[in-house]
């Protein structure tokens, strides 16, 4: 049996949890690799991939969850815990950055250049009827309405600021050993990533059934739904993770000197705050 002791590493034992997790992201992207080229198979391909994902996450984090809960884990493990997941963040906050970099290049270079900005005219008459000002779809793109920002996107910015507030405050809970204000700073955090990611849903369709904003609509859809669609994507997993410590927090688990998982958790969702915040205003506002 795994164990730690006082001043010494822990050793876990051999776990077959990453091999099966290698497995899945490879079906998962076999599967995802036949589906864009119209193979039949494809999708279930993916759904098979996804399926073993999940099944590895639930026995991966419960052994975890286990082991922790056990006692086993000494404070060198969490400091590794803690390295690990400041560097898991640092490294999404390098894949944001490149596709605002890929934002701002169109926006400050591309477009600019295409009209002709950077070379006295003469590209634009490549397009001489071309308006380069943003947002746009390019130069034979099709027509379509930006999203206004005083909206659902304003609406979301407000959701997702008050559900940092409500985790903040579950977590003066929980150092207090306040197990209610922690459940019910949970909860309503819970209950505003869900309001956040159905009113995003609601935007998507708004987008593509009144606006003629699709993935199709140039360089601002391309953007536009990379950026939001990650962000979103980055909501449901938090959303996922903070309803993963609620049911925690209702067993019992978590004291006000031992609550890593909470912590990591509530890193992740603040980053998840921030960067909303950037996307607000250069691709919803500005």
């Amino acid at each position: 049996m795994s164990s730690a002791t006082p001043g010494s590493y822990y050793l876990p034992n051999p776990s077959s949890w990453p091999i099966i997790g290698s497995m899945g992201l490879f079906t998962l992207a076999f599967g995802f690799v036949l589906t864009l080229n119209s193979v039949g198979p494809g999708p279930w391909i993916m759904l098979l991939g996804a399926a073993i994902i999940i099944f590895m996450m639930f026995g991966w984090f419960g052994k975890v969850i286990d082991e922790s809960e056990g006692g086993i884990y000494n404070a060198q493990v969490d400091r590794s815990f803690r390295m690990g997941m400041a560097w898991f963040i640092f490294s999404e906050v390098m894949f944001f950055a490149i596709f605002f970099f890929a934002l701002f290049y169109v926006r400050i270079i591309s477009v600019p250049m295409i009209g002709g900005a950077f070379d006295g005219g003469s590209t634009h008459m490549l397009w001489p009827s071309f308006n380069a000002m943003w947002p746009t779809s390019g130069p034979k793109g099709n027509p379509f309405t930006p999203m206004a920002a005083w909206g659902i996107p304003a609406i979301n910015t407000l959701i997702l600021l008050s559900s940092g507030a409500t985790v903040t405050w579950a977590h003066w809970g929980l150092l207090k050993d306040n197990r209610a204000q922690l459940i019910i700073g949970l909860i309503l955090t819970v209950a505003l990533g869900i309001t956040f990611i159905a009113l995003q849903a609601t935007e998507y369709t708004h987008a593509y059934t009144e606006l003629g904003l699709t993935l199709k609509s140039g360089v601002y859809g391309s953007t536009f739904f990379m950026l939001t669609g990650f962000h979103g994507f980055h909501v449901t997993m938090g959303t996922i993770m903070l309803l993963v410590v609620l049911i925690r927090s209702m067993k019992g688990h978590f004291t006000p000197d031992h609550h890593f998982a909470f912590e990591a958790v509530a890193w992740y969702w603040h980053f998840v705050d921030v960067v909303w915040l950037g996307l607000f205003i250069f691709v919803y506002w500005l």
